[in-house]
């Protein structure tokens, strides 16, 4: 089943993901349009892209990916690389509640992935609030490319939670909780604890 996103640890990652299946430009199942010239990229802004925390991480955006320019969208909360646009970025989408969705870890940020029909993928990062959405035309650039150059910013926002593998969750879906180094489970007496006459290494 892969990764699944819930409060957790996160021990997933993007190694082995260098090219992400091949794709026109990404563009727009979700309303975003990408322009192909040098004009402004057409972008709708997300529900939240007011949000101060958004504000921040744009302003930590890369001036380039993988030599592709920032170029000027029409909204705010949004940014694009390329022309025509490789990928397309808003702040303050919904954040994704728990998913069986594959979830990758770049950087320290989870995002989990979905392929867009074989136009883009999509990236959504997880347990951050507000959300960043980024899209990906994949045929001209690797996902995991755009994800470890943005990562950085988005990782201003706070890590509520975190995904974790699948055989960390029990039969319920919840993550098993490992006890700590100093937790010991209340049916274990600790040495110190043990009667006299039970101490081992007396003669």
């Amino acid at each position: 089943m892969g990764s699944v996103c819930q409060a957790g640890r996160t021990p997933t990652n993007l190694e082995g993901m260098n090219r992400l299946p091949s794709a026109a430009a990404a563009c727009a199942v979700i309303g975003l349009g990408l322009s192909g010239c040098a004009a402004a990229v057409s972008v709708e802004p997300a529900a939240d892209a007011h949000n101060p925390e958004c504000a921040a991480v744009m302003l930590r955006m890369p001036d380039e990916i993988d030599g592709h320019a920032s170029r000027t969208t029409t909204s705010q909360g949004t940014d694009a690389w390329g022309d025509p646009s490789v990928a397309v970025l808003r702040c303050g989408v919904e954040p994704p509640g728990p998913s069986t969705d594959r979830c990758v870890s770049v950087n320290g940020v989870d995002w989990i992935s979905t392929e867009e029909t074989g136009a883009s993928w999509r990236f959504v990062s997880y347990g951050r609030e507000p959300a960043v959405e980024v899209l990906v035309a994949s045929d001209r650039i690797a996902g995991a490319t755009v994800l470890s150059e943005i990562s950085p910013s988005v990782s201003t926002i706070e890590q509520t939670r975190s995904c974790v593998a699948a055989e960390d969750l029990d039969e319920d879906g919840l993550p098993v909780e490992t006890p700590g180094p100093d937790e010991q489970p209340a049916d274990e007496e600790t040495a110190d604890e043990r009667p006299a006459d039970e101490e081992t290494g007396a003669p």
